[in-house]
């Protein structure tokens, strides 16, 4: 009776350690496969905004000398707020593009745009995500008033994937089509859950997709700066571009994350209700070998070969 009472008075603390060495334990593979780093404080370079500060921080375009129409508005009066993902169809998809200027060009017709963007996806064999992902971007970014061009990125199957030296051979390519002020780098599988996660750049490198529905709407680890990030022109330039590097998946990232700690700027995010994603399934690409390494702040380097606004390259020279 005696050891009833004592195990019944210890329970709670019996409880409380399982439940705690069980938190430990799954610490530790979470570690062990790289979804959380060693360190846990939030970095001081890693900024969220406020929702009321968000819109004031964007970096915006002035009205051109003998612009025949006003800019449009800060806050488009036609945000929806949440979005929902629509089944395709050719008529929907018909629809969604009707406006859209060969090229993937598209632009405000009753006023002129605070901002405008280069979209860079890079592509291998995705056909059907990058369909999705277009009937689903283009009328957001139209219901954002932006003035975009969207540049799909393909690689040729010759070597692993290289995803980051696909964003610098986009970034090259864009800015001799247009003078561009933001970039937006963006996985083929993202969709975008909210219209008020504006594809503009601010004051400083953005990470846009915060919260995935794969990691149940969390940041697995607060320096992550992957899936889809803004970065204007200048920023760019300062950071030197992604590394060439990476072959295969992961590591580019991290890197481009080194690259920003050093230039000491800081990366800014949006409150995770605006940056919600969701993430197409597909098959895992090859990791990259060198992804755990010291980050290699190497140049743009040189270009391929390529041709069109989708624009097929071979990356193996």
């Amino acid at each position: 009776m005696r050891l009833y009472v004592i195990l019944k008075a210890l329970a709670p603390k019996l409880v409380l350690i399982g439940i705690l060495l069980w938190c430990y334990a799954n610490r530790l593979l979470l570690r062990r496969y790289g979804l959380i780093p060693e360190h846990s404080v939030e970095p001081h370079n890693v900024v969220t905004a406020s929702e009321e500060s968000i819109w004031h921080d964007l970096i915006q375009d002035t009205l051109p000398p003998g612009a025949l129409k006003p800019l449009c508005a800060l806050v488009s009066a036609e945000l929806l707020g949440e979005v929902v993902i629509k089944s395709l169809s050719l008529t929907s998809i018909g629809a969604s593009l009707a406006a859209v200027r060969p090229g993937g060009l598209w632009s405000p017709t009753s006023c002129t745009s605070r901002f405008h963007v280069a979209i860079i996806i890079p592509y291998r064999d995705r056909e059907k995500s990058l369909q999705t992902l277009m009937h689903h971007l283009h009328p957001i970014l139209q219901r954002q008033q932006i003035d975009y061009g969207i540049y799909v990125i393909e690689q040729t199957f010759s070597k692993p994937f290289n995803r980051a030296k696909l964003f610098n051979i986009g970034y090259s390519e864009a800015l001799k089509h247009n003078n561009y002020s933001c970039l937006i780098f963006h996985d083929v599988d993202l969709l975008p859950l909210n219209d008020r996660n504006m594809y503009a750049c601010s004051q400083q490198p953005r990470h846009m997709s915060s919260s995935i529905n794969i990691f149940r709407y969390n940041l697995p680890y607060a320096e992550l700066f992957g899936g889809v990030s803004a970065i204007s022109a200048a920023q760019f330039r300062k950071l030197n571009g992604f590394s060439n590097r990476y072959f295969g998946w992961g590591g580019e990232d991290d890197d481009m994350y080194e690259r920003v700690k050093k230039q000491r700027m800081s990366i800014t995010r949006w409150p995770m209700h605006i940056s919600r994603y969701t993430m197409l399934s597909h098959r895992k690409e090859t990791p990259s070998e060198h992804r755990f390494e010291q980050a290699s702040y190497t140049f743009l380097g040189t270009l391929c070969s390529h041709t069109g606004r989708k624009l097929p390259v071979n990356i193996g020279s």
